[in-house]
């Protein structure tokens, strides 16, 4: 009863629809048009700089006036006075009820260069949280770009070992002829079913392999789980010198972005730093309502009112023996970000030029690729014809349609590989 019950759930799983995959070219602009509006950590970058434009706005504020305003009611007892030794006392009623209102202004005029530092490293904040973002965008897209190409290779492999399954097939029918001629042995056509088995089982690891990164780029992409995506790979073949790589790096790099945003940054820094030891100069005003009038013994029951405008002048004189320690400290930082920025640029270089020659190397390699393929192929059918004119044993074919078969998936290996060093380029250089 329980084996019946399985066999009928089965027919039942059986007999339900399944979703078909549905095939979507997609091709590399696209991808990254995928990648721009699906990826979380690109969009978390995008509010980093959302956030440093708002503190752009927090710093210009600071040029704004700063108003103060206070109101107290209060409950007032009386007033008790006594001599220096705490004798002859006497009480004094006052009018119990208190109120005060205070309204003070103050507008800053100069303080030393602080407000405008202060405004030009929030300009510089958003502009580094831009280059981050374009980084995180660059590292994205060359992440999923990895994976998209894994996918392209994997495609023209399996296109590779369909074509041998088929050649293959065509042979054995061929051997089986001759066996049955009497011109072969039956161990020439195991030998070659063991083959197919063999060329069967590697298209099928190619198909899983494909499933599963298919899989893990329509998540990464927001895809639904039933596309099947299909690469339409297409890139610039022009070979543009090393030269003009090294400047798209030098004009388009994000890290080098950064590390010049940073040489800036450290040069506000000084500003501030120096703007600690000027004084501080504002316009300030302030008017005050008050009372009982309590500075009159006994206390007069009245509100008095005063108001004053002026020119505030603020100098800290510790800034004399305090400032100097993070003005030096400010100079050692800036001097260590041109330091930084050199280092980026060293490194930049020396990774445009590896990128680029693995580049040229990429096209030697496919050429000799394809000089590999010509001659397996010639060897092939040699060697073909002379098992079938029995001059060569089935161990000589066997080797052949290997070196053959090596051959072919090194080729499709080659044209990817070209592919994937010049996006590699365009991700150094920043320009991807």
């Amino acid at each position: 009863m329980k084996y019946r019950s399985v066999a009928l759930l089965m027919v039942v799983i059986g007999a339900m629809p399944m979703k078909a995959q549905e095939k979507r070219t997609i091709t590399v602009g696209q991808l990254f048009e995928l990648v721009e509006s699906n990826s979380k950590t690109l969009q978390t970058q995008k509010t980093s700089v959302e956030f440093a434009s708002k503190g752009i706005e927090a710093a210009k504020s600071q040029r704004l006036p700063d108003i103060n305003t206070s109101l107290s009611v209060s409950y007032n007892g009386n007033v008790l006075i006594t001599d220096r030794h705490f004798g002859d006392a006497h009480g004094y009623s006052v009018p119990h009820f208190g109120n005060s209102f205070a309204l003070e202004a103050q507008q800053v005029v100069y303080a030393g260069g602080a407000i405008d530092a202060g405004i030009r490293m929030a300009m510089l904040q958003k502009e580094q949280a831009i280059a981050s973002e374009q980084q995180t965008r660059e590292q994205q897209r060359f992440l999923v770009l990895a994976q998209y190409l894994d996918l392209f290779k994997i495609g023209n492999r399996m296109q590779v070992y369909e074509k041998n399954i088929e050649l293959t097939a065509h042979l054995i029918e061929d051997i089986k002829a001759k066996h049955e001629e009497g011109m072969a042995l039956r161990n020439d056509v195991t030998r070659y079913e063991l083959q197919m088995e063999d060329l069967r089982l590697g298209l099928r690891k190619l198909q899983d392999q494909r499933a599963i990164l298919n899989y893990q780029l329509c998540n990464t992409l927001g895809l639904a789980q039933e596309t099947e995506i299909v690469p339409a790979v297409e890139y610039d073949t022009t070979n543009t010198s090393l030269s003009n790589w090294q400047s798209e790096a030098l004009s388009n790099s994000p890290l080098l972005q950064q590390t010049q945003i940073g040489k800036q940054m450290a040069t506000e820094g000084l500003r501030l730093a120096k703007s600690e030891m000027l004084p501080k100069i504002a316009l300030v005003a302030a008017d005050n309502l008050s009372g009982p009038f309590s500075y009159d013994i006994p206390p007069k029951d009245i509100n008095y009112n005063y108001w004053f405008v002026g020119i505030g002048v603020k100098y800290s004189l510790s800034s004399l023996f305090k400032s100097n320690k993070k003005i030096q400290q400010a100079r050692i930082n800036t001097r260590h970000t041109d330091e930084a920025h050199a280092v980026a640029q060293e490194q930049l270089s020396n990774q445009v030029q590896q990128a680029y020659t693995l580049y040229q190397q990429a096209f030697a390699e496919l050429d000799t690729q394809q000089k590999s393929v010509q001659l397996a192929r010639q060897n092939y059918e040699v060697v073909n014809n002379r098992y079938l004119s029995q001059l060569a044993l089935i161990t000589d074919m066997l080797d052949a349609s290997n070196i053959k078969l090596n051959a072919e998936l090194q080729e499709v290996d080659a044209r990817t590989n070209i592919v994937y060093n010049y996006y590699k380029m365009k991700f150094i250089t920043g320009t991807l």
